[in-house]
């Protein structure tokens, strides 16, 4: 369910955690010695800098699956609150340092990775990086870049939303659960919600939905929602129960905020409407669990809706996460200009 796992790191001593998680991660992706020797020093680089520079310091890191379908990668996202890096060129030459230290981080990181992105701002600074088994052959990715920060509420062992994509041809689907409560049992409720949709995400939208509700009435329940989107015709359809939230932000300005019905997939779900959105080229795709607060404004953000769809939400994750639920936030788009290294 693409789970991302959250360490805190606002101080040297918790450098090492983040880093033998990530080894953990990469050993269980089928990347070879050297290649998690690769990740285990980007993310030593990168929680040394929110160490070192950063207020509210945070990575998130998570498996990802090739186009193809194997698990054979991870992602790694570094969170901070400020002050930002006021020359991001110059950070990047090898021996710059703002504090002394030999300032090999940036540029170590974008060699070890197979792909990276940055935004950086008064407000923070979010870099991700990718470590690939196999690198994916760019012709056969899909049009849309496709990313989620997707992170248990604190104190809890497992996430109880859950989430998932597909993508054929110029069809996009996209699936939001979060499952009621927290835990096992959330968990529980949000899995069997996604596991409906892998079935039947072909389907219309409010079918995938009532295929949802009529699946999971023996768990605990969920909040769903289901978009499809024909990039082609560029028109969205939507339907959701519960409260997950999603936002079509118009690359010309202004956005379409998406509607949901009250009610708990599995238990209690009156009227499954779907709506139609148009979604035109550039669009930029939001939708998120109650976790994540309502108040959010990517145009606070100068010149984020070029970043990747990992930034975006990585961003959107530490500013606006309410960090008392667990919380989903997937964000798609077409495919900026950073790339793989292939």
């Amino acid at each position: 369910m693409n789970v991302a796992t959250a360490f805190a790191v606002g101080d040297p001593s918790q450098v090492s955690e983040p880093r033998r998680a990530v080894q953990t991660l990469a050993a269980r992706a089928g990347l070879s010695d050297e290649q998690i020797g690769r990740a285990a020093l980007v993310v030593s680089e990168l929680a040394t800098n929110l160490a070192k520079h950063a207020r509210g310091g945070e990575m998130l890191m998570r498996p990802l699956t090739s186009p193809s379908g194997e698990l054979d990668g991870v992602e790694v996202l570094a969170l901070d609150k400020g002050p930002g890096i006021p020359d991001v060129a110059l950070s990047r030459r090898d021996g710059y340092s703002t504090t002394g230290t030999l300032g090999h981080g940036l540029g170590a990181i974008e060699r070890q990775a197979d792909w990276f992105d940055l935004y950086t701002h008064p407000s923070g600074t979010a870099i991700a990086a990718r470590l690939w088994g196999t690198p994916p052959d760019r012709r056969r990715l899909p049009r849309m870049d496709v990313a989620a920060a997707h992170v248990a509420k604190s104190g809890e062992p497992i996430c109880g939303d859950g989430w998932t994509w597909r993508m054929r041809d110029d069809r996009l689907a996209i699936f939001v659960a979060d499952g009621l409560g927290h835990g096992m049992a959330a968990h529980d409720a949000a899995d069997a919600a996604v596991r409906v949709f892998e079935q039947y995400h072909e389907e219309a939208p409010a079918r995938v939905v009532a295929d949802v509700h009529a699946a999971i009435r023996n768990t605990r329940g969920a909040a769903v929602a289901a978009l499809a989107v024909d990039l082609a015709r560029g028109v969205g359809r939507f339907a959701g129960v519960g409260n997950i939230g999603g936002t079509i932000l118009l690359a010309a300005g202004g956005a379409h905020r998406m509607v949901s019905h009250p009610g708990t997939a599995g238990h209690t779900a009156g009227r499954i409407q779907e709506f139609t959105y148009p979604v035109p080229p550039g669009s930029i795709v939001v939708l998120f669990s109650d976790g994540l607060g309502t108040q959010w404004n990517l145009s606070a953000y100068p010149g984020i809706q070029g970043r990747s769809a990992s930034v975006i939400a990585g961003v959107l994750y530490r500013d606006y996460s309410r960090r008392r639920d667990d919380v989903t936030v997937v964000v798609a788009k077409d495919r900026p200009a950073v790339a793989e290294k292939l």
